[in-house]
C-alpha cells in the first residue's frame, strides 16, 4: 500500500495553467480594490472625507492688551482772598510779596496854562485858542474831490446774431435764380429746398449746408445761393455775420 502511495504522489501534473490564471485573477482583483475608490469618491465615508477637506480651526486670538489707568488730574486750589467783601488772612506765608508801587505825581506848575484842563505839558500863559487853532489849522479847509468813475468798458458786439428767413428775403441784393436739372425735370420732380447759411458781414454767402429737400434738386439750389448777396446786417452800428435760413422752391411751370 505504501508502494502505491509514494508512486502516485511522484506522477507530475499538466495543470500549471491554472496556477497562471489563479495569480491573474488575483492581481486584477488587487488592482479592482485599489483603483475602484479612486474613482467612485462618494462611497467613501462623509466623515473621512470632511476631516481631509475642512481647513483646521484658526488659532485663538491674542489677549486684550490691560486697561491703561485713567490720568490723575490734580486739581489747584487757588487760596482765596475775599470773603463776602471781607479779606482774609492767608493760610500760608507766601514766598514772593507783590510790591505795588505808584508814580508819583507832577509837581503843581506856578503859572495857569493857557486852556483850563488843557494837555499836560502845556506852555505857561498860552493863549485860549492855541489848542483849539492847532486842530483847525490840522484839519484841510476842503476835502479834495473824489475821483473820477471809472469809464464803462464798452460790450463787445456779437459777431453772429441769428435772424429768420422771412426777414432776409426782403435784404437780397442780388439773388440769382436756379438752374432746373434736367433730370428732375424729366422725372417731375418739384419741390422746396431748405438751406441753412451764414451771411458774412460784408453780405455774402460765408457757409452754406442743406437741411432738406428732395434729392435731385439740392445741388442746383445751393449753387444758385452761393451768389446771392445781401444787404450787411448792421448791430449798433458795425457789421455782424447773420445765421438765416433760405428755402428754393422749384415748380415744373419755371
Amino acid at each position: 500500500m505504501f508502494e502505491q502511495t509514494f508512486v502516485e504522489g511522484t506522477g507530475k501534473t499538466n495543470k500549471s495553467w491554472t496556477v497562471l490564471v489563479s495569480f491573474a485573477g488575483q492581481i486584477i482583483l488587487i488592482v479592482v480594490a485599489v483603483i475602484l475608490p479612486l474613482i467612485y469618491t462618494e462611497v467613501l465615508p462623509a466623515t473621512t472625507l470632511q476631516s481631509f477637506l475642512v481647513a483646521p480651526p484658526p488659532p485663538p486670538p491674542p489677549p486684550p492688551p490691560p486697561a491703561a489707568a485713567p490720568p490723575v488730574k490734580v486739581v489747584k486750589v487757588i487760596p482765596r482772598q475775599f470773603d463776602a467783601g471781607r479779606l482774609m488772612a492767608p493760610k500760608s506765608v507766601p514766598k514772593e510779596i507783590a510790591v505795588i508801587r505808584e508814580d508819583e505825581l507832577p509837581p503843581p506848575s506856578s503859572g495857569v496854562a493857557g486852556v483850563v484842563g488843557g494837555v499836560a505839558g502845556g506852555s505857561v500863559g498860552g493863549s485860549v485858542g492855541g489848542v483849539l487853532g492847532g486842530i483847525i489849522g490840522a484839519v484841510p479847509s476842503a476835502a479834495p474831490p473824489p475821483p473820477p468813475p471809472p469809464p464803462v468798458a464798452k460790450a463787445a458786439p456779437p459777431q453772429r446774431i441769428k435772424v429768420g428767413g422771412q426777414v432776409q428775403n426782403a435784404m437780397i441784393l442780388r439773388k440769382t435764380p436756379p438752374i432746373y436739372p434736367q433730370l428732375a425735370k424729366s422725372a417731375r420732380v418739384q419741390g422746396v429746398v431748405h438751406l441753412a447759411a451764414v451771411i458774412a458781414k460784408d453780405g455774402t454767402i460765408q457757409e452754406l449746408h442743406s437741411l432738406g429737400g428732395p434729392a435731385l434738386l439740392i445741388q442746383a439750389a445751393m449753387d444758385a445761393v452761393k451768389t446771392w448777396v445781401y444787404k450787411p446786417t448792421m448791430l449798433n452800428g458795425d457789421p455782424v455775420q447773420v445765421e438765416t435760413t433760405i428755402d428754393v422752391n422749384f415748380t415744373l411751370n419755371q
